[in-house]
């Protein structure tokens, strides 16, 4: 069998073409049509010179064209690039030429931000406009209509792809700015695989019996229906949120709207009487916890007895919340840790065995070594990074010293290192402690303290500026700057935010400046970010 996303995604719409792919709002995309639409849209990607390697971003929100206009990408044996749809001019134009994009998929409401910088992008020459019910004033000739282009051309004929094709995701850097991981298809895809395995979902133990097993989950109406309430731009909406059902001949469904409402996310569970839930931490779940007790208490209780597995990856779950959701249904709770660059370990829960917070059981190939490189023991309470083995990407996109820095041999094998340190506990598992640099998670956005700082101080009035990332109920970490003035000058905390608003997207902002006399910085102007923590939490109370 061909491990390649697009190949395997052709088979199963042969397989089963009545069932549904994609659902998002009104409208449901069977199998059939979801590879009949890709194949269109590969074809005009086709005929604008794109093939094999070539970059295609997708400035998309969630939504059947997101998932679509992807398929059509890795139909051309293309690699998709995920745009955040949050970030500024200057952002969109370093990841657009960073990842030497020659196609963009846009959201019509973001016709505006493309005009303004297609002059920046050379080797973009193919634009396709996403209508989401936004008036477009002054619309170039040449930016093509995404429907229009699907009704126009034929479906392009198959081809033949292969394991080696590269698949990237972008993910934040030490910098600040966005490192797209490489890794090929068959590694990857074996990765999920093994993970469908190993969150129990209903599939055979060798993959080359997978369509088999796919067509006995159709006939048997037990194919999984995951709802996505987190960004696809993101590995975790779109990893376990799509891509593993999407193996298994399900269905992914999304929420048309922007923005997060737990009431309408669980209105669509009960329409679509969906498996499975896919989140971010307690920025998610808080909020779902909070709607299904007041639905409860209103007796107007939501029906989520479809739902058998809750996932979350990318920040912390806190117990008490997976307590609270597992008072309103008896499902399985799913707290993956890890990063793009590799999985680190998991926390299950069930109503019979709930689990701490911070404390994972440890993947398979997964090591913790001290920074001069030895094995840390069980139980010694020392401090270790985290490698993990296995999936390990091919590298950093253009970038050898950040991919020398991150990959590297122990003993021979090949781990991951992101950056991440835990504690080794006595019975193997392993307790988080955070990334060893300063990375900022805030409702699982990576932020960099050196670019919000950098966005602070091109403010006239400030002298120096550190931010840091401060203990938040509701985001796991809200972003803190500390900021000096200079002489004979000031501005209030909240012109000073909207300043940075300008170049900075808005969950990158500091919720809070503190104003100091002075930001202490080491002799060699390195930044001191355990006073800036410190004089943070104490201010704040924490």
């Amino acid at each position: 069998m061909e491990v390649q996303f697009a190949t395997l995604w052709e088979k199963t719409s042969d397989l089963i073409p009545d069932e549904p792919a994609l659902i998002c709002g009104d409208v449901t995309r069977s199998w059939k049509e979801y590879e009949e639409r890709a194949s269109r849209l590969a074809m005009l990607l086709t005929e604008h010179g794109l093939g094999d390697d070539s970059k295609v971003g997708l400035y998309l929100h969630n939504s059947n064209e997101y998932l679509e206009a992807q398929f059509s990408v890795f139909k051309i044996k293309g690699v998709p690039i995920n745009v955040n749809y949050r970030y500024k001019e200057d952002e969109l134009v370093y990841l657009l030429d960073n990842s030497d994009a020659e196609a963009i998929f846009f959201q019509a409401c973001y016709s505006d931000q493309i005009n303004a910088i297609r002059d920046k992008l050379p080797k973009v020459k193919l634009f396709i406009k996403v209508d989401d019910g936004t008036e477009v004033s002054d619309q170039s000739k040449d930016i093509l209509d995404y429907e229009e282009c699907i009704k126009s051309k034929e479906p392009m004929e198959r081809i033949k792809r292969s394991e080696d094709n590269i698949y990237m995701l972008y993910t934040g850097g030490t910098t600040g700015m966005p490192k797209g991981v490489m890794y090929q298809h068959g590694s990857f895809i074996s990765s999920m695989f093994k993970t469908l395995l190993g969150m129990g979902f209903p599939v055979p133990e060798d993959f080359e019996s997978l369509p088999e097993n796919i067509i006995k989950l159709s006939n048997e109406n037990m194919l999984p229906v995951s709802m996505v309430a987190c960004p696809l731009m993101h590995g975790t909406g779109m990893w376990l949120g799509a891509y593993l059902p999407l193996l298994t001949g399900g269905t992914v469904v999304t929420i048309p709207q922007l923005g997060f409402d737990p009431d309408v996310l669980w209105r669509e569970v009960e329409k679509t009487k969906s498996t499975t839930v896919v989140i971010v931490g307690d920025a998610f779940a808080k909020p779902l916890m909070d709607s299904l007790n007041n639905a409860k208490l209103s007796n107007k209780p939501y029906d989520i007895s479809s739902v058998n597995l809750m996932i979350s990856s990318g920040v912390m779950w806190s117990s008490e919340v997976k307590k609270g959701l597992l008072e309103h249904n008896d499902m399985v709770l799913i707290d993956a840790m890890g990063s793009t660059e590799g999985g680190m370990g998991a926390s299950i829960s069930t109503k019979e065995a709930p689990a701490e917070t911070a404390k994972f059981s440890i993947n398979p190939g997964v090591i913790v070594i001290t920074d001069d490189g030895k094995h840390v023991e069980p139980g010694s309470g020392e401090m270790g990074k985290i490698g993990t083995s296995g999936l390990v990407p091919l590298g950093y996109f253009k970038d050898p010293e950040k991919s020398a820095e991150t990959f590297k041999e122990v003993d021979g094998v090949r781990y991951s290192f992101p950056g991440d340190y835990a504690l080794v506990e006595a019975d193997g598992s392993i307790t988080l402690l955070g990334r060893g640099s300063n990375c900022i998670n805030t409702a699982g956005e990576k932020v960099y303290p050196e670019e919000v700082e950098e966005a602070v101080k091109r403010h006239d009035n400030i002298y120096d500026c550190l931010v840091v990332g401060v203990q938040d109920e509701k985001f796991g970490q809200r972003v803190v700057a500390l900021a000096s003035f200079k002489e004979n000058s000031e501005v209030s905390e909240q012109d000073l935010i909207s300043f940075t608003r300008e170049h900075l997207a808005g969950y990158k902002l500091p919720k809070q400046v503190l104003f100091v006399e002075e930001v202490m910085r080491a002799p060699n102007g390195k930044a001191n970010y355990k006073w800036a923590k410190e004089k943070a939490e104490k201010e704040l109370g924490r």
